[in-house]
């Protein structure tokens, strides 16, 4: 099936994740005030806006990281609000922290086994999707024996999506994948990503490069301190006025 009629299908499709009302507190900063968003099957979403508008606190929250102050979060039919992160992670609510986590002092394929860790099928299974992630990142192949505090900052972002991959996630949250890479990696890890997508994940994208996620993305929220202000398909975002102002250099 075409990534084009997956699109279409997903118009009458339940969203496979929904949020309603989700509000964050940090002490007496409103950091999340009420937002209300879905996930629909087999897209990818993002999440955009400047610095200190609440996105990775949004991720951080459905990841049941930190505590929501108010806020309904159902995942393929189930509320799953209060949930705790391992049991997230298990259902198939994957997250990607900002800033890679990688343990350095662990080496790229203990880095990338750890990964499975709520997985409860057979070694032969993650044997065969491990090489599947070899695949997808030669590179990591390459370092597999390496230190994945050896790694440059690029193949850090392959190493945490890849651990994230193996997971079995059927949402992968993606904290600023893009953040401190050279232009030439940032594209790479885009173009994985959509390739990702394409094979049927859904995913969920924060990302302060505007251009580049809503480029890749089937629908977006523009988040603006903490309330979400506009929305709408990736395309139509990038030639929106208001984003082209805020965002994109005008």
């Amino acid at each position: 099936m075409t990534n084009h009629a997956i699109n279409q299908s997903n118009n009458m499709a339940e969203p496979l994740l929904s949020v309603r009302d989700l509000a964050v507190n940090y002490g007496p900063v409103k950091a999340v005030k009420g937002i209300s968003f879905d996930l629909m099957p087999g897209q990818i979403t993002t999440l955009v806006g400047a610095n200190g508008a609440g996105k990775s606190t949004t991720l951080l929250a459905l990841s049941g990281l930190v505590k929501k102050l108010t806020g309904r979060v159902m995942f393929g039919g189930k509320d799953v609000s209060a949930l705790k992160p391992h049991q997230l992670v298990a259902g198939g609510l994957v997250q990607v922290a900002e800033g890679r986590a990688t343990l350095t002092r662990l080496t790229v394929r203990e880095n990338l086994q750890l990964g499975a860790y709520t997985r409860k099928d057979s070694a032969a299974e993650q044997a065969a999707d491990l090489e599947r992630i070899y695949t997808l990142f030669p590179r990591l192949k390459e370092r597999d024996s390496g230190y994945a505090g050896n790694l440059s900052g690029g193949e850090q972002q392959m190493l945490a999506i890849g651990r994230a991959l193996m997971a079995k996630p059927r949402v992968l949250l993606l904290d600023e994948p893009s953040m401190g890479l050279a232009p030439i990696i940032v594209q790479d890890i885009f173009r994985t990503l959509k390739n990702i997508n394409r094979e049927g994940l859904t995913i969920f994208l924060v990302e302060q490069n505007v251009r580049q996620a809503l480029k890749i993305s089937d629908h977006a929220y523009v988040l603006e301190t903490g309330s979400i202000v506009l929305e709408g398909t990736g395309q139509a975002l990038l030639g929106n006025a208001k984003v082209q102002e805020a965002y994109l250099g005008g």
